[in-house]
């Protein structure tokens, strides 16, 4: 008698689910094995501690490099958890925004240097550039930063087109002082003066942005408070006017 469909149907299910739980024990394994051991993470270990055969770990993935990459989607997973929400601000003054989301982010990276480095490079044996995950959660991390800075120039009827440059100058500044800091062997700042270094170069970058726009921005300008910085706008308007 054949098996009927609903039992098959039931029983392929119960199959991806069985899957989709080893992959992500594995991938849980392989995030730890990578904070502690970097790129020299390897497979036999990523299974050793995911308590699975080495052999099941190739069959879940398609080879060491679809391995790496699913492992960068699990380490940005848990970096966007913490950094998403300090890129969102929504009150508070523009120092604690910029000193909330550089911290943020240098304190991550700075906490989870293996992790960081293996989201650039992959494992040792597989070694990678132009990861598709980490350019797209690049671009992700500008754009959050650009719909922000979009809504602040909007609410003070500033020429929001800048504010995609502006959030990918920021980022990418940021971004790449610290992946140098990070690769020297004797690092001249420590962690707090480099995020104090980025936080006033972000600032000076910000500021003169908003004043060639003519808009009137301080450290202590509030984000629900932006009103105040409007006057500036529009009276540099008249005189540009008048001029």
């Amino acid at each position: 008698m054949p098996t009927p469909p609903d039992r098959e149907d039931g029983r392929a299910q119960r199959w991806e689910d069985h899957k989709a739980q080893r992959r992500d024990l594995i991938l849980d394994a392989a995030v730890e094995a990578v904070r502690v051991d970097g790129e020299m993470a390897g497979v036999k270990d990523i299974a050793a501690r995911a308590g699975v055969p080495r052999s099941v770990v190739y069959r879940l993935f398609k080879d060491r490099g679809d391995l790496d990459e699913h492992v960068r989607g699990r380490i940005i997973t848990d970096l966007m958890s913490v950094l998403s929400p300090a890129l969102s601000p929504s009150e508070g003054t523009i120092e604690n925004a910029l000193t909330t989301a550089v911290g943020t982010y240098v304190r991550w990276i700075v906490d989870n240097t293996n992790l960081h480095t293996f989201l650039g490079t992959g494992s040792a044996s597989n070694h990678t550039v132009g990861s598709r995950v980490l350019t797209s959660t690049r671009s992700a991390i500008a754009g959050q930063v650009a719909t922000v800075i979009s809504g602040v120039l909007a609410d003070l009827g500033a020429d929001t087109r800048y504010a995609e440059p502006l959030a990918f100058a920021l980022f990418g500044m940021t971004d790449a002082t610290v992946n140098r800091w990070l690769g020297q062997a004797q690092q001249p700042l420590n962690a707090d003066e480099l995020a104090g270094f980025l936080e006033t170069a972000a600032w000076h970058i910000l500021d003169a942005t908003a004043g060639g726009l003519g808009v009137n921005l301080t450290l202590q300008t509030r984000l629900d408070g932006l009103d105040d910085a409007a006057p500036r706008r529009k009276s540099q308007q008249k005189r540009r006017v008048r001029g």
